[in-house]
């Protein structure tokens, strides 16, 4: 063969070179990309990788396999899927193979084969948060009262509930829950909401309810009785008369009916009467054993001798006072249990009952009969 035979060969094989590639230069290894999304998620979320593979044989004949591996990685070619149920928080990578060849012989040879790996995040659930009230927030004694609880997860995780009070007792097990004051002290009692969702965060919210003392009754007073009046007569004007009895026969009957209840006897006495009494004290300065009579302390024992002794009232429920009014009359208090007269009437001067003692009802002498006949016995 001439040189122009060779020559024209060779410029034949240049041809076919710039035309194909088969036999002119080498075939490139196939590459493989690969990618994760979303590439972070929270446990249970879906997760897609994706391999991209790039210079593929264009020759006939080849074929390509990729091949996923990973935890809960389940591929089908170029995509795979991620279960991330079981997954803990933290990062996680999928990795993924790529083969190229004849069937049967795919990645046997130098450039045939690939590998790719390609990360994701599992995050941290987020906690709950909770708000909780108390409805009605002051309750009286024995009452109830709603808790209402209000919890949120931001990853719409599954919520429980459960509550603690500091006394009574609360039930629930939900969003409400009853609260019952019943056995409980009255004050202020803390409640405490707590939420928990299915992955152990917890919150908790705290709430009260007042338990208010029962109103109490308003206290007892003094209350005025009838009143007697020693001005009728003259000559004996400490003597309980028929109207005064009268007085008393009524007072007699409120004290049996409260049994509780005591009485006060406030006496007075007049002008001239207290003259007298002032002259007798200075007399008595001078003689040791001068009378001095002192009317409406009398008065006063006169009027608890006859509820004593006649219509038989306790001594000890009777109470007797000098008063500082001037005349001759004397006011009656019935004092309910609980009551206090010192409160309610002032200026009175207890009677010391062992200086003075009931007085003997005696009639008048025969002479004084006409004159006092128009006076009650």
């Amino acid at each position: 063969m001439n040189s122009r035979s060779w020559k024209s060969i060779g410029m034949g094989l240049v041809a076919l070179c710039l035309t194909s590639a088969v036999g002119c230069r080498k075939q490139a290894p196939i590459t493989l990309a690969c990618n994760a999304t979303p590439p972070a998620i929270y446990q249970g979320d879906g997760v897609t990788a994706t391999a991209t593979a790039g210079s593929v044989s264009t020759k006939k004949n080849v074929n390509v396999l990729y091949n996923w591996s990973g935890t809960g990685v389940s591929g089908n070619g170029a995509t795979a899927t991620v279960a991330t149920a079981s997954m803990d928080p933290g990062s996680h990578t999928v990795n993924v193979e790529v083969k190229e060849g004849k069937k049967g012989k795919e990645g046997l040879k130098p450039g045939q084969s690939a590998q790719c790996s390609a990360s994701f995040t599992v995050k941290e659930f987020e906690p709950p948060t909770v708000s909780c009230s108390a409805n009605p927030s002051v309750i009286k004694p024995g009452d109830s009262s709603t808790i209402s609880c209000t919890g949120l997860s931001p990853q719409n995780r599954p919520l429980t509930y459960s509550y603690t009070a500091t006394a009574g007792a609360i039930s629930g097990s939900g969003a409400t829950a009853m609260f019952s004051s019943a056995g409980a002290p009255t004050g202020k009692v803390g409640i405490t909401c707590n939420v928990a969702d299915d992955k152990n965060h917890t919150a908790s919210a705290e709430t009260g309810v007042t338990i208010e003392a029962p109103a109490l009754p308003p206290p007892p007073h003094v209350q005025a009785l009838c009143s007697a009046s020693f001005a009728r007569d003259a000559r004996r004007p400490t003597r309980v008369d028929n109207e005064a009895k009268a007085c008393l026969d009524q007072i007699a009957l409120d004290l049996k009916q409260d049994p509780g209840a005591g009485l006060v006897i406030v006496a007075d006495s007049d002008a001239k009467e207290q003259k007298i009494t002032a002259k007798q004290e200075k007399v008595a300065v001078r003689k040791k054993h001068a009378k001095v009579e002192y009317f409406d302390r009398q008065r006063a024992v006169n009027m608890k001798d006859y509820l004593v002794t006649e219509q038989g009232i306790e001594a000890n429920r009777i109470s007797v006072a000098a008063g500082t009014g001037d005349d001759q009359n004397a006011q009656n208090y019935l004092v309910p249990a609980g009551a206090t007269f010192s409160s309610d009437v002032q200026g009175t001067t207890p009677v010391d009952e062992t200086a003075v003692k009931p007085e003997v009802r005696k009639p008048l002498p025969e002479r004084h009969h006409k004159k006092a006949a128009a006076t009650q016995e």
